[in-house]
């Protein structure tokens, strides 16, 4: 094992397989490509996908445009939100050297972010302690991010500062704060917004 890697026990799930040749640079772990949008003709990858997910687990890393967000989704369709657990790209305008031209909105996908950047992500993943104090649906009410006046435009300002998909759901939102931002964080953004 190459002392630089990261031990991931859950199989990683993530586009195709230039995602599959970066996540391998960083990661000792199992992972399985969607074949882009192949995944929606293949019941074998399907039934793949529902096993890891049952016995392992799985961690869905798709880039952070609507086409991963379509992914995301169906995979949602597959498992549901048992054993899944989603990890975010930061939002990086930029194109992947190998493309002539960039995607439809602009931004890198998981092949083109930083290596360190994803080691980060999978290290604070595989390391986390559990959160005694997750952020909740109820606090990003509190805090004026769902649910009242305004709430649009201070959400899109929480999103863009976390580097996060300006249309992610709240759901989403909750599950990937858990990894990226702990609550003493948390506050100190809410605080700067207001």
């Amino acid at each position: 094992m190459n002392k630089d890697k990261i031990t991931v026990k859950e199989v990683i799930i993530c586009e195709g397989k230039y995602d599959k040749i970066k996540l391998s640079s960083v990661l000792d772990a199992d992972i399985v490509t969607l074949d882009g949008f192949g995944i929606f003709k293949s019941d074998e990858k399907k039934a793949l996908i529902r096993h890891a997910a049952e016995k392992r687990g799985i961690i869905v890393i798709t880039d952070s445009d609507s086409a991963g967000e379509v992914l995301r989704s169906h995979i949602k369709s597959i498992v549901g939100d048992k054993g899944v657990t989603h990890l975010y790209t930061p939002v990086i305008a930029g194109k992947e050297r190998r493309k002539k031209e960039g995607s439809k909105e602009g931004i890198l996908g998981v092949e083109g972010i930083d290596a360190d950047v994803l080691r980060e992500m999978f290290l604070k993943f595989s390391t986390r302690q559990p959160n005694p104090a997750p952020i909740s649906r109820a606090d990003l009410y509190a805090d004026g991010f769902i649910g009242v006046e305004g709430a649009t435009k201070k959400r899109e300002q929480l999103l863009k500062r976390l580097g996060l998909p300006l249309k992610m759901t709240t759901p989403a939102l909750i599950c990937a704060m858990s990894f990226i931002i702990d609550r003493e964080a948390y506050k100190k953004i809410c605080e700067e917004l207001e």
